[in-house]
């Protein structure tokens, strides 16, 4: 799937349904560029399941200043167009793919719970 590059115009239809991953960047942040590439590579992993889209603050700042993004990047994940998880800083990826996908209740995922029902 394409990374979405969102503005003002399209952000609140765009994070109005479902699982939506958002990353506030700006081109001059260093920080931010060492993520970008973990973001990509998460919207490829969640194709079909969870959009995911960046918002260049300097060009959206309206946006940044509505979702009180104060460092960059933040990464806000939301649900159905509610706010469900921040990051603030570069998180590795898996913090990320856990927060779009938990781990069932007990904290043991279902492959390994299969193998050890099996056993």
């Amino acid at each position: 799937m394409e990374l979405l590059h969102l503005t003002s115009k399209d952000f609140n239809d765009t994070i109005a349904e479902g699982k939506v991953l958002v990353d506030f960047w700006a081109g001059w942040c260093m920080p931010c560029k060492m993520l970008a590439p973990v973001i990509e590579e998460i919207a490829g992993e969640v194709e079909g399941r969870v959009r995911v889209g960046k918002v260049d603050v300097d060009a959206e700042g309206s946006l940044a200043m509505e979702y009180g993004i104060m460092s960059i990047p933040t990464v806000v994940l939301f649900q159905d167009g509610k706010e469900a998880r921040r990051f603030v800083g570069v998180q590795p990826k898996e913090v990320y793919m856990q927060a779009i996908s938990p781990a069932p209740a007990g904290g043991v995922d279902a492959e390994a719970a299969n193998l050890t029902e099996a056993e």
